[in-house]
């Protein structure tokens, strides 16, 4: 019959550190495992979206030198665009505070001298292009817009202009032909002015040219933005002054 017999005393504790050891190399793995699941996690998951300010539409503030006036049946305000050389005397369209590029828009017209007696005598055609610079307010070219349009009848007026002496009270000069414009202007950029360059006109009987500046040769309407507003700023502290004796 086999015999069971007691280790000896220090063999006991020997063993027992032997376990405790395992224990604690054991616990070491598990707490070193759930550290990197719970790292690679953080790594993964996305950074907080700053909460972004949705864009803003709105009808654009034009400082315009010389007004057309308003449209009989649009009531649209049309601008009249003259050759010019400094930003300062176009048709200047300043930007509200804004984060990012600005989306401007605008419908440039072709300006036609209405006449009865040239419509009823068959002498009314008139072909038109003008062309327009879109400057930053230090004189640098950011874009160019053209506008090309023919006037034969009545129906290709895009509206009559009020404030004339003429029937009805309408001027003769009005807006014919549309050309929509969209341009993208950098996020540096604090306005734009709308410069004429050149006028082509082709008549029944010839044809010019202008380029001398302070001629009108273009108009504009539905001058519209869309941009980022700024974020506020927050307000100014201003310290405390103490009472006084």
């Amino acid at each position: 019959m086999a015999r069971w017999r007691r280790a000896p005393q220090g063999s006991r504790a020997l063993l027992t550190e032997v376990r405790i050891s395992v224990r604690i190399a054991a616990l070491l793995i598990v707490l070193a495992i759930a550290g990197e699941a719970l790292l690679s996690a953080q790594a993964k998951r996305p950074p907080a979206r700053r909460p972004t300010v949705p864009p803003k539409v709105e009808e654009a503030m034009v400082n315009c030198p010389t007004v057309l006036g308003q449209g009989e049946k649009t009531g649209r305000m049309f601008c009249d665009v003259l050759i010019e050389r400094d930003p300062r005397s176009g048709v200047v369209i300043p930007f509200p505070p804004h984060t990012g590029d600005v989306t401007l828009s605008f419908t440039l017209h072709n300006r036609h001298t209405y006449s009865e007696d040239e419509v009823k005598n068959k002498r009314a055609y008139h072909r038109y292009t003008a062309s327009i610079g879109v400057m930053a307010l230090d004189n640098t070219l950011l874009s160019r817009a053209v506008i090309q349009s023919e006037f034969r009848t009545p129906t290709d007026l895009v509206d009559r202009v009020l404030g004339g002496s003429g029937p009805g009270g309408l001027k003769a000069v009005a807006p014919t032909g549309s050309e929509n414009i969209v341009l993208t202007i950098p996020e540096a950029e604090q306005g734009v002015s709308l410069l004429g360059e050149k006028l082509a006109v082709i008549r029944v009987d010839g044809k010019d040219d202008f380029s001398t500046p302070g001629r009108p040769i273009a108009v504009v309407s539905n001058v519209m933005i869309e941009y980022r507003p700024a974020p506020a700023r927050p307000p100014v502290s201003t310290p405390r002054r103490p009472p006084q004796k």
